[in-house]
């Protein structure tokens, strides 16, 4: 056996994962206990309700896709003379400022807690008492807020407070949540605790249903009842591409993420970037050069549905245009051969919570990116595209790796550095995390701190670069886990907590 280990983007979830693998808990068991707990501990990142993916290999090598990612509203109406309101919000982040849409007219059809109540039913062993009981217990007692967090709902301080509900919980008694303060959700600690009765209808049907469905109504939102008792988790096959005599298996249409990534692999590939030298000037060239072809290639395809698969890597990619949003990620080996990658994000966030539930639901129909066609203008029903793309590599039979990260489109790239550090040089899981990364966005690349002066010369005055100088959570926020090597990291960028279990 190999021993248990726990990656995520925040020491409470990496907690709550340990504690349910501590009561006999596997892989699948721990990482939904994750998931509740960001939803808690991470709230500008993650919510039950928004969406993701699951990526898991059980330990007898079977692997699946549980796709629990948003749907777009609207089911069972005519559709709109003119997409619904949405309240357009300033995010000013350090070197720019970005306008994203919130509000009751932003919410599409969340996914996380169906997505997490299937596959703990599916997968998991314990009840599910046990797996919300880390949750219930950082809900009603609190969680205090860590810098990486305050920073987060710094950001998104006019979301979360433009509704009276979302001020009670974000700002008591006037004075918004900043670092150090005690954020408690006594209303989502008593939903979580009733879960193992009510199951989904606590959001997706009954009395919940009802009063968002009212409030949507009123505002002239698209989701109402059908969509919330409609929607479904999909299982997928991931979707498979070779690299160095290693299979990586990646998130599959309809999301993007899985097949840029593919494409990344593949290209570098092509280029013996172990002679080179890792972070030599020949290797940074190969990785930009990567990036670039990839960012270059992209076609556009606004329905977001083209037809790509392992085959057709190397000749297309579909384009892809997605939102700088809130994401986070969670990775679980349970020492039994069973392993679970698992990204989330509740977008920006809409700042409607459920009446009586303490959940933010998600502003994903908000997402200039995400709907390049405009907003509301795909068919209701229809999963929304995204770049999450939880990572497992295979090598000799034996899984080497598990990862995963939040960053919108630098999601691929911080995966392609990390993943390559591990196959192509050899390095240690934690040296490959906390390596300075590079991307490459379109125009200008982006270099953390840490890159030597004399490589980044040899790129030459054609690749025109930004060097900044601090580490930065827009690099990317990678949580991984390597079973064969007994070891965990988490990513520092993002306040990252990793632990590895005998």
């Amino acid at each position: 056996m190999t021993p248990r280990a726990v990656a995520s983007g925040h020491p409470a979830v990496t907690d709550a994962a340990c504690e349910v693998l501590g009561r006999g808990g596997n892989a699948f068991d721990a990482v939904v206990a994750a998931g509740y707990a960001s939803a808690v501990a991470e709230p500008a990142l993650t919510s039950l309700g928004g969406g993701g993916f699951l990526l898991a290999r059980l330990r007898d090598g079977h692997a699946l896709v549980f796709d629990f990612f948003v749907d777009t509203p609207g089911r069972g109406r005519p559709p709109a003379a003119a997409p619904p309101a949405s309240m357009p919000v300033t995010v000013r982040f350090p070197g720019s400022a970005q306008e994203f849409h919130a509000g009751l007219g932003s919410v599409a059809v969340p996914g996380a807690l169906a997505g997490y109540l299937h596959v703990q039913r599916r997968l998991g062993r314990l009840p599910l008492a046990a797996v919300v009981a880390p949750a219930v217990r950082l809900a009603r007692a609190g969680v205090r807020v860590n810098a990486h967090q305050g920073y987060f709902l710094h950001l998104l301080r006019p979301i979360m407070t433009s509704t009276a509900a979302g001020r009670a919980l974000y700002a008591p008694g006037g004075r918004y949540l900043r670092e150090g303060d005690v954020l408690r959700n006594a209303a989502l600690a008593d939903l979580l605790a009733g879960l193992p009765r009510t199951g989904a209808t606590v959001l997706y049907g009954g009395d919940a249903a009802g009063a968002i469905a009212r409030d949507m109504r009123a505002a002239g939102a698209a989701l109402g009842e059908e969509d919330l008792r409609a929607y479904g988790v999909v299982e997928r096959a991931p979707l498979r591409v070779a690299y160095r005599g290693a299979e990586i298996l990646l998130n599959p249409l309809p999301a993007r993420g899985g097949a840029l990534l593919g494409l990344a692999f593949h290209l570098l590939a092509a280029c013996d970037v172990t002679a080179m030298g890792r972070g030599s000037a020949g290797h940074l060239r190969a990785l930009v050069a990567v990036m670039r072809e990839v960012e270059d290639r992209r076609a556009d395809d606004p329905g977001g549905h083209a037809a790509l698969d392992a085959e057709a890597l190397a000749t297309s990619v579909a384009r892809v245009r997605v939102a700088a949003g809130g994401t986070t990620h969670v990775s679980v080996a349970d020492g039994e051969g069973n392993v679970a990658g698992m990204t989330t994000s509740n977008g920006e966030c809409s700042g409607y919570l459920a009446p009586g539930t303490g959940i933010m639901l998600n502003n994903m129909m908000g997402e200039d990116d995400l709907h390049p066609a405009g907003f509301h203008a795909d068919p209701a029903g229809q999963r929304v595209a995204s770049m999450m793309c939880p990572l497992i590599v295979l090598a000799g039979g034996r899984v080497r790796l598990v990862a995963g990260s939040g960053g919108s489109k630098r999601i691929r790239t911080a995966l392609l550095q990390v993943a390559s550090a591990v196959l192509d040089f050899g390095a240690s899981v934690g040296d490959a995390v906390e390596a300075p990364r590079l991307h490459w966005d379109g125009a200008v690349l982006q270099v953390e701190p840490g890159v030597a002066e004399a490589a980044l010369a040899g790129l030459g005055p054609e690749v025109p670069r930004n060097v900044w100088p601090v580490r930065d959570v827009y690099f990317g926020g990678v949580q991984a886990v390597a079973p064969a090597e007994g070891a965990a990291a988490a990513d520092p960028r993002r306040g990252g907590a990793a632990r590895v279990l005998g």
